[in-house]
């Protein structure tokens, strides 16, 4: 059966000085993908399709992973593996940010995660245009695509961010709400989601692997 290896991108950095703000890898989240990348070679997926998500912090995971890992080719991207807009979901959603917190300040600073939290629950609840469920039926719409484009022996490696990650295990899951959440807030950076397409359709094996962060790779483990 072919499996699918769904691998969150490495760290970004908050705040950064960029017109591209956080949408750019760290230092630390390029050597996480460098890790992952060699934690894939390991595992040898058979003639990889490669893909990721239009966003640069995922472009750059993805290259450097299909380097590290020696995969061929060059990654393809799909929008549909994008992560949704976690300030525009907070400003929106979220309500009054906790004591010290900036108003639409990255989920990775202090206090803010429940605001996150919050907001994406209340977005899960919104049957409006534009509300969760588009958001989660289009990451499943292209899970469904890549598994349906692969011929037996052949395997996928795909990065996105913690966002869809949530959504489609949350979907394999048959998770509530409150579930996805949970998923989501614990989504590791360059972590690894495993999953099989067989005839009965896509089953997830593994969720947010992150045993390549280890040992004397612990300094290496990162959520935001």
């Amino acid at each position: 059966m072919p499996v699918i290896h769904l691998v969150r991108h490495g760290q970004a950095t908050f705040g950064a000085d960029t017109a591209e703000g956080y949408d750019v890898l760290s230092d630390l989240g390029r050597r996480q993908a460098e890790v992952a990348g060699a934690e894939l070679a390991r595992r040898a997926p058979r003639d990889p399709v490669v893909v990721c998500g239009t966003l640069a912090r995922q472009r750059d995971t993805a290259e450097i992973i299909t380097k590290t890992a020696g995969l061929p080719g060059t990654p393809h991207t799909d929008a549909r593996w994008n992560e949704y807009d976690h300030i525009d979901l907070v400003e929106r959603y979220g309500g009054a940010a906790p004591q010290g917190a900036p108003a639409g300040a990255s989920p990775g600073s202090r206090g803010v995660q429940a605001v996150l939290d919050r907001a994406l629950e209340a977005w899960m609840a919104d049957t409006g245009e534009g509300g969760w469920r588009r958001f989660a039926s289009g990451a499943a719409d292209a899970l469904r695509g890549l598994a349906d484009g692969l011929r037996p022996g052949r395997d996928a490696v795909v990065v996105t961010s913690g966002g869809v990650l949530a959504a489609l295990c949350g979907g394999l899951l048959s998770a509530p709400p409150a579930g996805i959440v949970a998923l989501n807030r614990v989504t590791v950076n360059a972590a690894i989601t495993t999953l099989v397409a067989g005839s009965s359709g896509i089953s997830l094996l593994a969720f947010n692997d992150h045993a390549h962060f280890a040992g004397e790779r612990r300094a290496l483990l990162t959520y935001r």
